[in-house]
């Protein structure tokens, strides 16, 4: 199976690693494709995992997982890398009425022990 993530590797060989904890995201983008992909395949417990510990409490896994289950996330576009810890990307998906969608987004990530999580998105037009 192809990545969801569109990176043009299998999913064996990109998300997935990250997704079983194999491996941990290296950087941010790898983090924020590896996102993506659980949004797509969907692991709620993998996105709630991945956020930083200090927002979790304005997420729960199940909402998380809904959120997978009821769109079908079609393509990931990084747009822009402005820094180390920021990534700006569009994530295509159609909603539960068919509808097609553009998340358009700038997120922050941080590095706490050694390990990439996600912080925040700004929503873009």
């Amino acid at each position: 199976m192809n990545c969801p993530c569109c990176s043009g590797k299998s999913y064996e060989e990109c998300c997935k690693p990250y997704h079983t904890k194999e491996k941990s995201a290296p950087t941010a983008e790898a983090l924020m494709r590896s996102r993506f992909s659980a949004f797509a395949i969907p692991n709620g417990k993998y996105l709630m995992e991945t956020t930083s510990p200090s927002k979790r409490q304005f997420h729960n896994t199940r909402d998380l997982q809904e959120w997978g289950e009821i769109n079908e996330w079609t393509k990931l576009e990084i747009i822009n890398k402005p820094s180390m810890n920021k990534v700006e990307f569009k994530a295509f998906y159609t909603d539960e009425n068919g509808e097609n969608h553009v998340h358009h987004e700038l997120s922050t990530f941080k590095m706490i022990q050694n390990r990439w999580f996600y912080v925040s998105g700004d929503f873009l037009e």
